[in-house]
């Protein structure tokens, strides 16, 4: 029932909303908190229409879903959504009614899941399209909460940084030396993508995206504002376009690549110079997929193993910076991530963990030996003695 009464010479209405919710209002003067009250009262008793039909089955509500999303997620997104729905979702739950879709459902799936040998990686993808598409139902009020919404850390689904960190390969700094040398010898047509990539961090579709137009060879920096995914031209994974520094020996590289496109216009009659950096004897954009071929087999040449992936040069870009003791707020800057708190879970073992250096470098050296001499003195000692590192007294 709700009711108004006086807490601590406040007016406080105690109601609940139209989910069932129990909520609470506070007012200078009674009056306000009969006209506030009267009002939810009169929306209390207005019938709830909601946006599709209460008696939606879930496999129904998942092609609303979809339709709803489908404008505001890249192209690979909304195919991997449909996948996970089709594979997983469906098959167990699609003849259900939405609201009849009680927690215990949800968790049963999610343990045959688990049981079945699926990685813990995918039921925790289908988990997470559920929970979207669940929380979806909540705002078109099919139903008042989310079944799915507390399951992850039930089902011990929630990746911990540690472990998202070992999954990452990254190349050492000698390891890239290597690798691209043999890119160079091997494949180099290639190698000036591959040392871009490792230098910038670059993701693969954002390296082939890139124009000639993006690149300020004055102020050496790049403008990241578009990138190929599953084939489409899109922006950025972030959605917004970031500027990248460029070395100098990537300057160095991509002023010769240019003077060598010019060249190639010529011999291969083409009639405009290509817009891409990176482009076939066409002019056209490089495929991903031959970029994929060409990067294992420099991997071959190289020595090395062939779980390695173009991304690993992204990986390794950030690994090197940190391992140099850089700010990961510059990180987070060059590689485009949302939040520095990404960066530190994606790259945190890198991180350096201690720093002595750091901590001497806050020492004032007149300020602290004042300190430092007041305290002997109040002890009876009149010398301060020098500290010579050995961890001993003299």
């Amino acid at each position: 029932m709700a009711c108004i009464r006086k807490r601590r010479g406040k007016w406080v209405v105690d109601y609940r909303d139209a989910a069932g919710i129990r909520r609470w209002a506070t007012f200078e003067t009674r009056r306000a908190a009969e006209i506030f009250l009267a009002a939810k009262l009169e929306e209390s008793r207005q019938p709830i229409q909601p946006v599709v039909d209460p008696d939606i089955t879930v496999a129904r509500y998942a092609d609303h879903w979809l339709s709803l999303i489908a404008s505001s997620v890249k192209i690979r997104t909304l195919s991997g959504y449909q996948q996970t729905l089709r594979l997983h979702v469906l098959p167990a739950l699609g003849t259900v009614k939405v609201r009849q879709l009680a927690e215990g459902r949800v968790k049963a799936l999610l343990a045959a899941k688990l049981a079945s040998g699926l990685s813990k990686h995918s039921v925790r993808i289908v988990l997470a399209v559920a929970r979207g598409m669940l929380s979806s139902a909540v705002d078109d009020q099919v139903i008042l909460a989310n079944p799915a919404d507390r399951l992850g850390r039930q089902f011990r689904l929630a990746q911990r940084a540690a472990d998202r960190q070992e999954e990452i390969k990254a190349l050492t700094r000698e390891q890239l030396t290597v690798f691209l040398r043999a890119a160079a010898e091997t494949f180099p047509r290639f190698a000036v993508l591959f040392l871009l990539m490792a230098r910038t961090g670059l993701r693969l579709g954002e390296a082939l995206a890139l124009q000639w137009g993006d690149i300020n060879f004055h102020d050496r920096e790049i403008r990241v504002v578009r990138g190929f995914s599953a084939g489409r031209l899109e922006t950025p994974k972030s959605n917004h376009g970031r500027s990248v520094d460029l070395s100098q020996q990537v300057v160095r590289t991509l002023l010769r690549l240019q003077i060598e496109r010019k060249t190639q216009k010529v011999k291969l009659g083409w009639s405009d110079l290509p817009p891409w950096v990176f482009c076939s004897g066409a002019g056209t954009p490089l495929d991903a997929s031959k970029v994929d071929k060409v990067f294992k087999r420099v991997l071959m040449a190289a020595g090395f193993p062939l779980h390695f992936s173009p991304h690993c040069l992204r990986h390794t870009f950030a690994s090197l910076l940190l391992q140099q003791q850089e700010s990961p707020a510059y990180v987070q800057r060059q590689l485009g991530h949302a939040s520095i708190q990404l960066t530190v879970d994606t790259y945190g073992k890198w991180l350096p963990m201690g720093n002595k250096a750091a901590v001497d470098r806050l020492d004032d050296q007149s300020g602290s030996k004042m300190v430092a001499t007041r305290g002997f003195e109040e002890l009876g000692v009149v010398e301060v003695p020098e500290y010579d590192g050995a961890g001993g007294g003299s």
